[in-house]
């Protein structure tokens, strides 16, 4: 009886029917597996989240997918309007801005990001006003990424290069520091560090003033093992360079983190802008322009035209180093904040806009703190000044200190101090720790101090003088007779 229950509770089925529902059953498993794929690998469209390995694709990040706070996002709208990355023609006349972008390799938090940005440098210069300014950005600090939700700004080019936008990683880039500092990126260079080391070389290496003992070894195998001495103003050559631009541990004698490197870094490119506009390699860069353009051109990526880069150059030519605003985003105008990136606890850094903003119209807007100088005489314009300054001698000149005092007490300026020597040196230093404007002008003019080494910002309010001048051996034949 169970047996005939058991027989009639399932029909008898032909051998059609069942190769009928078995190949349903075959396509069913095919086509799910198919319209899986389709959809997980679907780049015709942004979508959230990263590609499966399967797709076939580098396996970029396309989404931070996290919010202000650095919680994720199950999504985020796609909103981003970024076009391709042009070559703007430059008028010659108006302003414009140019993002430096250093790119590096290896890993973060366990993944591979070879086009993770390593230094961001906004440069402005004006034609009209004949003055320019630097900015240096955290790589840690925590953005919106426009149309892709909060990360830190130096992914940015990675996320761009991983959604494939038509302006790629360059775009996104241009488009997030535009957006977070409120200013218009008008090009983009990337310069690659073979690259770097190998444009230092030739024009036969930068002088840099050492303002504290590091111990560096670019080659990180002894082989070029050397130390600074703290007022020093030493040669470099590219990979010397290099190592010093990209110092950031205190092991090493490289103080002030992320903030102390990206003022090495401006340093450096003041440096290799005193190199160039040198009389003695200026024009004969010009002439050769087009060649070296050519030959670095793998190592160097930029929207700008060879031309505008030449007029660019012969602007710089008549921009004074008092007239070079420098400013980083240092720990006082941000704060540090733990987020979840990739699942992996991180550290960023949470800006604080009007502090930020304050420092951007610092060094964007015209009119700010460095110019323009008042009109008048140099020397009456430096009384006014009041600067208190301190004399450090460090020549082997004997009471060369108190013969300079005298002449510039003469001049109207205020001696309050003698410093002890810091070490011999060629060339004199001014450094600075107020900004009495007038005062360093007539210093720079007297003492011949043109070059970015010879003229180090130290702000200080609690110094005792605004100015120290260390006497260099150049200034003992240089004094007027009779001091």
């Amino acid at each position: 009886m169970n047996n005939q229950n058991s027989k009639s509770a399932w029909p008898t089925l032909s051998v059609g029917t069942i190769y009928f529902w078995g190949l349903v059953l075959l396509l069913s498993i095919g086509l799910f597996f198919l319209v899986r794929h389709y959809t997980a690998c679907w780049q015709l469209t942004a979508l959230p989240g990263i590609l499966p390995s399967y797709c076939g694709s580098e396996n970029l990040p396309s989404k931070p997918d996290h919010n202000l706070e650095g919680a994720p996002i199950a999504d985020i709208p796609v909103d981003i309007e970024i076009p391709q990355v042009e070559m703007p023609q430059w008028d010659g006349g108006s302003r414009i801005n140019i993002v430096f972008f250093g790119l590096r390799g290896g890993e973060i938090n366990g993944a591979d990001c070879p086009a993770c940005i390593d230094t961001i440098i906004l440069l402005t210069v004006d034609p009209v006003t004949k003055t320019a300014g630097m900015l240096s950005i955290p790589r840690d600090m925590w953005v919106k990424i426009p149309g892709f939700g909060y990360s830190r700004i130096n992914t940015a080019w990675t996320i761009g290069e991983g959604a494939k936008l038509p302006s790629g990683g360059p775009g996104l880039a241009m488009e997030t520091v535009s957006q977070f500092i409120g200013v218009p990126v008008h090009y983009y260079v990337q310069v690659d560090f073979g690259t770097f080391v190998s444009f230092i070389n030739l024009i036969g290496g930068i002088d840099v003033y050492i303002d504290e003992r590091m111990v560096l070894d670019p080659a990180g195998t002894g082989q070029d093992h050397f130390v600074f001495t703290p007022g020093d103003i030493r040669h470099l050559n590219g990979k010397r360079a290099l190592a010093y631009a990209r110092c950031r541990h205190e092991s090493q004698g490289c103080t002030g983190g992320d903030v102390g490197r990206a003022k090495r870094q401006q340093q450096v490119i003041l440096a290799v802008r005193d190199k160039v506009l040198d009389p003695a390699y200026f024009p004969q860069l010009l002439v050769q322009a087009p060649q070296l353009y050519n030959e670095f051109s793998s190592g160097i990526h930029t929207n700008m035209a060879l031309e505008d880069a030449l007029k660019l150059a012969v602007l710089a030519k008549d921009i004074p180093i008092l007239s070079i605003r420098q400013g980083v985003i240092d720990n006082n105008m941000a704060l540090f904040a733990n987020v979840t990136l990739g699942g992996v606890p991180a550290s960023v850094l949470r800006p604080i806009p009007d502090m930020i903003r304050i420092l951007r119209d610092e060094i964007f807007i015209p009119g700010g703190p460095l110019s323009p100088l008042a009109q008048g005489d140099p020397r009456t314009l430096m009384q006014a000044d009041s600067a208190r300054v301190r004399l450090v001698n460090n020549t082997y000149t004997a009471d060369l200190d108190v013969r300079t005092a005298s002449f510039l007490t003469a001049q109207g300026m205020q001696v309050t101090e003698y410093g002890v020597p810091s070490g011999w040196s060629q060339q004199t230093v001014l450094i600075v720790y107020s900004p009495k404007l007038y005062a360093l002008r007539y210093l720079t003019d007297t003492f011949g101090g043109a070059g970015s080494n010879q003229i180090v910002f130290k702000p200080d309010p609690a110094a005792t003088v605004d100015i120290e001048i260390r006497i260099g051996e150049d200034w003992a034949g240089g004094m007027p007779a009779g001091y």
